[in-house]
């Protein structure tokens, strides 16, 4: 079946490309599904992405939304560390809970005007109010010069009402005014491309 093959073409890039898969059926109206596509070379994922693409589903399928996003050492952590902590390696390390939410992010200019120490005090207290919801694992990504936004955040966890409140207190942080933009939101539940694909009907 065209399912079939798509799920088979996944599968032969498994050791080249960490694939994790979600449904978004139910949870936004433009997107199905999501694909979280971890490689160390960008060629890797545009030579998996046109063989998608060759598929008989393939040719069915729109991307809606598409993010470009590369790991690196967050320069705020240095003064703030932790066992476990987010930001300290280039290594993207996907848990798998059951709930990802994922969001594209854009500081303001005024924000890169500021001194070093002043933006570090500003993170720190980011850091306090995430430090508020162990259950809830931060992936950070960087997109400057790669694609429109400056970053990607992804939120891995057992409870969307713990992402809820967290959201909310950040919403009251001092950093919130050299936000720019934190949208679309895209709330993603953790399956198999299989599940994923049967969510389509």
């Amino acid at each position: 079946s065209s399912k079939k093959e798509f799920v088979e073409v996944l599968a032969e890039f498994s050791q080249d490309i960490r694939v994790s898969s979600y449904s978004l059926v139910g949870t936004r109206g433009d997107v199905d599904f999501m694909l979280w596509k971890v490689s160390k070379e960008i060629e890797s994922v545009n030579t998996l992405m046109s063989q998608l693409n060759r598929t008989h589903l393939g040719k069915f399928l729109s991307t809606t939304h598409s993010y470009l996003a590369m790991t690196d050492r967050s320069p705020y952590v240095d003064d703030h560390q932790h066992e476990g902590q987010e930001g300290t390696s280039a290594d993207m390390r996907i848990i798998g809970r059951p709930y990802l939410f994922v969001y594209p992010f854009v500081k303001t200019n005024e924000w890169y005007q500021l001194s070093l120490s002043e933006r570090q005090e500003l993170m720190t207290e980011h850091f306090q109010i995430g430090h508020k919801y162990p259950e809830i694992k931060i992936s950070t990504a960087y997109s400057f010069g790669l694609d429109d936004q400056e970053f990607v955040l992804g939120f891995e966890t057992d409870n969307p009402g713990a992402f809820l409140e967290l959201v909310r207190d950040l919403r009251e942080s001092k950093a919130r005014p050299f936000t720019l933009r934190d949208t679309p939101i895209f709330t993603c539940l953790n399956k198999t491309i299989t599940d994923c694909l049967e969510d389509l009907g």
